[in-house]
């Protein structure tokens, strides 16, 4: 055997010998064996089995003698010639050849030394190394971790080196951290390729205070987001005065750099950026960061959640008028039989009557905003919604104000109450024309289509999904001041005369709208008017079998009836006129002032009675909540919810529930004693 198979067995040529004699012998044994008695085999094989014993302990006597051959010769040039520690070592990690700089700094051991166990492992380092690839493990040496680098030196045999002690760490660009403390920074001459090709502005200043230093270089960026600086440009020169202002106060109050300062910059104050300046030296170095599509949906954010504050507020505030303004109603309805036509109070009483169907009226504003109005949607064809409004919009418009109507082909059908849209537009049209009186002009317009979704992005709705149905209101008067702008759908907001509005004309609009899925956008142009456009999505009404007719109420028209009925309210003025005067319409009433009492009762008169009219936002147990619980005590009977909230609020909560109807305050005496009949008829 020779060449590298000799050399992959690590064998030299007395080992090989040694194998040959023991190889023949065994030969030799075999043949006398087979060729002599039995005596003679014995003996021929006792002393083969010595020959082999003394070749077996021969070879190991060999493998533990220092190695001698010419690649050991070659390994020991190897590592010689380094001036790092180095050794040659085998698979199994016993060192076959190390330099001085390995014995004097690892020690004289005959294998290589362990690592700890969270450091790289030798194993990994050989098997890389074996790859072909840099292995790369930690040895102890001196006590300490030291790096090693691991290669392969020849058959079965690796190069181990280890890296030079730790230095100091090295900062990219700068001195170490000792000597910078010592020895001031230069002052840059230009900027880097880092901050000419970021995507921030970068801006090199001369000396002195930093908003008065020249612009010695900029970015490409920077002329993207404020304009491209003159030759004898100042810094300052970039940003309004005010937020120069506030950023030279900051310095001047002992700040050596200033981080995130929000500023405006003079070529478009709508423009806002981040400033971060520092110095450099005798020079400034800063970097402007633009954040005014960040602030944008920041300002938006914190107006939806303003308007969904006031939104609930508003309509809490409504619920609780609205069960005011019922026992009001029924109160009225009470004195009126005492105090009939010709009555000396009779006046007065009408009066009270017609101040509180105003705020009546208040209330469903309120609603409106808020979105808990009552409502019912139907199919509406946006062209013949307008061109039938059109003759009662004339009619609020003033000879010298012209009403344009335009509509766009193949006009969309949308879902929608048809008297809240109603109220929409003539709420968009009267604020029109108000503009107009005060400001002058000459038309309202009003405009139809259906759009796309680009349109309507393009239009004001920042999100819109699928096609929209658009109507547009708007005016040649003097438009919205932009400061006012952000708050014209805030409730009781109007820039008009102490007693010529109430401010909530266009917080109504917006109710109405977000109530039927859409969104309202404003559009100013100073000095030309403004333009309000609602998109509402088009509605594709599915093919479905027709529903069967429902049956109609009866008209009740003599308002007494019998029957017993579980009313409850948690409201004690609702709850007693209420009673009272069913009572005197000749039913029976029990009366509970809150769910908890009423399912006490309902359980009581099981199956006794006739009709339970409940509120629904009540404390403690909700009204739902009571017909789920109580349904097995009432035997069928129907229910009847009131409420000053709409119907949707909590529709989803009576899901398989059966025989209910809803009625929305305030009501007065003469409407539910007409609902309460035309239930029990329809029950009986």
């Amino acid at each position: 055997m020779t060449g590298p198979g000799r050399r992959a067995l690590g064998m030299d040529g007395v080992d090989l010998l040694v194998l040959v004699l023991f190889a023949g012998v065994v030969a030799l044994a075999a043949a006398t064996v087979l060729m002599s008695g039995p005596e003679t085999a014995a003996s021929v094989l006792l002393l083969a089995g010595l020959t082999g014993f003394v070749a077996l302990a021969f070879l190991v006597f060999r493998s533990g003698r220092p190695a001698t051959s010419a690649a050991d010769a070659s390994d020991d040039q190897l590592v010689s010639a380094l001036e790092e520690p180095a050794a040659i070592a085998a698979v199994d990690g016993r060192i076959r050849s190390a330099n001085a700089a390995w014995r004097e700094t690892i020690g004289a051991g005959r294998r290589l030394p362990r690592s700890s166990i969270s450091a790289p492992g030798l194993f990994e380092a050989l098997t890389e190394a074996r790859r072909g690839r840099i292995g790369r493990a930690s040895l102890r040496a001196g006590g300490e971790e030291r790096p090693a680098v691991v290669s392969a030196a020849g058959a079965r045999r690796f190069l181990v080196r280890l890296a030079p002690a730790a230095s100091p760490p090295l900062t990219i660009g700068t001195a170490p951290a000792a000597e910078a403390a010592a020895a001031p920074a230069p002052t840059p001459d230009a900027l880097d390729a880092f901050a000419a090709a970021a995507p921030f502005g970068a801006v090199l200043l001369g000396g002195g205070p930093p908003f008065s230093a020249p612009i010695l270089e900029a970015n490409p960026t920077l002329a993207a987001i404020a304009g491209v600086p003159s030759a004898e440009s100042l810094f300052g020169d970039l940003f309004d005065a005010a937020s120069r202002m506030e950023a030279e106060q900051r310095l001047a109050a002992g700040r050596s750099h200033l981080e995130a300062v929000e500023m405006r910059l003079a070529a478009d104050p709508a423009r806002i950026v981040h400033l971060y300046l520092s110095p450099s030296g005798e020079r400034w170095v800063a970097f402007l960061v633009d954040v005014s599509e960040q602030k944008q949906i920041e300002l938006q954010l914190a107006q939806s959640q303003k308007m969904q504050a006031i939104g609930q507020l508003a309509g809490g505030v409504a619920h609780d008028f609205n069960n005011l303004l019922m026992a009001i109603f029924m109160q009225l309805d009470e004195l009126s039989q005492r105090h009939p036509v010709g009555d000396p109070s009779y006046e007065g009483l009408n009066q009270i009557r017609q101040t509180s169907t105003r705020a009546a009226d208040l209330v469903r504003k309120l609603l409106a905003f808020s979105r808990k109005q009552t409502v019912q949607r139907e199919s509406l064809d946006l062209g013949e919604l307008i061109s039938e409004f059109e003759v009662l919009l004339r009619r609020v418009l003033p000879e010298d104000i012209a009403l344009v109507t335009e509509y766009g082909r193949n006009l969309p059908t949308v879902r929608a109450d048809r008297g809240q849209l109603e109220t929409a537009v003539m709420n968009l049209v009267v604020n029109a024309r108000d503009a107009i009186r005060a400001h002058g002009g000459s038309t309202v317009r009003i405009r139809a289509a259906r759009v796309t979704a680009a349109e309507a992005q393009a239009l004001g709705y920042p999100d819109p999904h699928g096609e929209q149905a658009m109507i547009e209101v708007s005016d040649d008067g003097a438009g919205i001041p932009a400061e006012v702008l952000d708050k014209i759908f805030d409730p009781f907001f109007t820039t008009k005369p102490v007693g010529e509005g109430t401010g909530l004309g266009l917080a109504t609009v917006y109710g109405i709208v977000k109530q039927s899925d859409g969104w309202i956008a404003v559009e100013s142009r100073p000095g030309q008017g403004a333009a309000f456009r609602i998109f509402l999505p088009v509605h594709v009404a599915a093919v479905a079998a027709p529903p069967p007719p429902r049956p109609a109420r009866p008209a009740a028209r003599d308002l007494s009836g019998a029957g017993r009925i579980l009313f409850v309210e948690d409201e004690d003025a609702v709850r007693s006129v209420a009673a009272k005067l069913l009572r005197a319409r000749g039913y029976e009433v029990i009366e509970a002032a809150s769910g908890e009492e009423a399912l006490d009762l309902a359980e009581a008169h099981a199956g006794e009675i006739d009709l339970m009219i409940s509120d629904v936002v009540m404390p403690g147990m909700q009204g739902p909540e009571l017909l789920k619980a109580a349904r097995e005590y009432l035997a069928g009977a129907p229910v009847m919810f009131i409420s000053g909230y709409a119907e949707a609020e909590f529709s989803n909560l009576l899901e398989g529930e059966t025989n209910v109807s809803f009625l929305a305050k305030p009501i007065d005496i003469k409407t539910l004693a007409e609902r309460v009949k035309q239930e029990l008829q329809r029950a009986g």
